[in-house]
């Protein structure tokens, strides 16, 4: 169990990582605004102009159900990857928890998500879409998410200790998985064959959910399902293999 202190560090270190990032820039929280609006701008200019696909009348809106959940995974794991060596005079001075690292770089990250989800949800709105019921099930699709981020983040934080290319194998998967996971495209348009590389990818859960319920208003008991198990077995699985792992880190930070 986590102590108060360790509640307080966690705390303050989201807010810290939140202040640090935007820390001199004149657009302060709106990039967390305008990155995903360009990319959606771009992808919807070539997809719709260059090589145009009939997928959706709301191409922008499939573009960033998928963008705005998969910046956070691509965020997120890499920073948190990183966290413990970026904070290695925090973890020789004071005495913390040391999986709180990992868990708090995903977490401000987090504080950026929120952003971008309102920012979803506004243009879904002004799309002339209505909220529904449904809508209630997007908290937990998210708080999913960041279970399944955190979960891998404390597995590659801990390796990253250890062997210093971890980050870079975290980087090259990310940009593996913007392909694999369906932003640009409707699920359905891939063939019957290769829906098994999809059909265990928990972002690509995230942004059929995030579809399923904005723009078609229905939800997928077996897709919900699906994401719950890989997250929450992620998530156990990362605060195993931390714990188990940590007690050298001494030797190597």
């Amino acid at each position: 169990m986590y102590s108060r202190h360790d509640r307080f560090l966690l705390q303050e270190l989201v807010l810290r990582d939140f202040r640090i990032r935007y820390r001199n820039m004149s657009l302060g929280v709106f990039w967390s605004l305008l990155n995903p609006l360009v990319m959606m701008g771009v992808l919807w200019f070539v997809f719709t102009r260059v090589f145009p696909v009939k997928w959706s009348d709301d191409y922008h809106l499939l573009v960033l159900c998928g963008l705005v959940p998969f910046n956070f995974f691509s965020l997120g794991w890499s920073t948190g990857t990183v966290s413990l060596l970026t904070n290695s005079n925090l973890i020789k001075r004071v005495p913390i928890q040391r999986e709180i690292i990992p868990m708090s770089t995903v977490l401000a990250n987090g504080m950026h998500f929120l952003i971008q989800i309102a920012l979803l949800l506004a243009l879904v709105l002004l799309s002339g879409r209505k909220p529904t019921i449904l809508w209630a099930w997007l908290p937990l699709v998210f708080a999913l998410e960041v279970a399944l981020v955190c979960g891998l983040s404390l597995m590659t934080s801990a390796l990253d200790v250890y062997f210093r290319d971890v980050r870079y194998v975290v980087e090259s998967s990310t940009m593996l998985m913007f392909w694999l996971v369906p932003i640009f495209y409707d699920h359905g348009s891939v063939p019957a064959q290769w829906h098994w590389v999809y059909w265990y990818n928990p972002i690509a859960a995230v942004v059929l959910c995030c579809r399923n319920i904005l723009l078609q208003a229905r939800v997928e008991p077996e897709t919900m399902i699906k994401l719950a198990v890989l997250s929450l077995g992620t998530l156990a699985l990362g605060l195993g293999f931390f714990r188990m792992v940590k007690a050298r880190f001494a030797d190597y930070i």
